[in-house]
């Protein structure tokens, strides 16, 4: 990898050391009113469990926590510096028991099958080793019709090219792209297996 590239994935790919902490608040301040756009659509409701994959800062935890303050909500990351950020700025949060935060990737989350009604991640896909493998670990601990929102801003890098076939062929239907001020985002809904698609494929 490249000095600019170690650099560019030390500070927002997965943030850590001192290029990460100061990633972290740039994603914070930039993400921001993203993440706003990504839970409005999403819409939590009372009593629903969320997951946000690559929660970074924890900017769309802490939107999401007061957008649906009887929600409960879990994140996932990979990097260490995300998780002590997001652990600050959602303190009050974790301490109550709203929002629980765990240091993992979306290869192995660390739930159960049909753990949530709904999932979000913002400008996390891109960086994934193995995308249609992340998507079908979402799909496992997503519940029956639960309903996720994945968004890109310009910095992401990602295009929309190959983004519905991704999504659909990991047991995702009803998937549309929604373009927005500040990106774009993906929004699908689960009643599918992998395995069904694979077969509908096939035939």
């Amino acid at each position: 990898m490249s000095l600019v590239g170690t650099i560019l994935r030390n500070s927002f790919g997965r943030p850590k050391g001192l290029l990460g902490k100061i990633g972290g608040r740039i994603l914070a301040r930039t993400n921001r009113k993203c993440a706003a756009w990504v839970v409005d659509l999403l819409g939590a409701e009372p009593g629903e469990r969320a997951i946000e994959i690559g929660f970074g800062p924890g900017v769309g935890l802490e939107l999401l926590a007061s957008a649906a303050p009887s929600a409960k909500i879990a994140g996932a990351d990979v990097s260490e510096e995300m998780l002590r950020q997001a652990a600050a700025r959602n303190k009050a949060a974790i301490e109550n028991g709203q929002i629980e935060l765990r240091l993992a990737s979306v290869e192995n989350l660390p739930f159960p099958d049909q753990s949530f009604d709904k999932a979000l991640s913002i400008n996390s896909l891109q960086i994934w080793p193995d995308p249609a493998a992340g998507l079908r670990e979402v799909w496992r601990v997503m519940k029956p019709d639960g309903r996720l929102a994945f968004a890109f801003t310009p910095q992401s890098g990602r295009g929309r090219e190959g983004l519905v076939s991704i999504f659909a062929d990991s047991g995702f239907s009803e998937v549309r792209i929604l373009e927005g001020e500040d990106g774009f985002c993906v929004l699908a809904t689960k009643n599918r297996s992998p395995e069904t698609c694979a077969r509908d494929k096939s035939n």
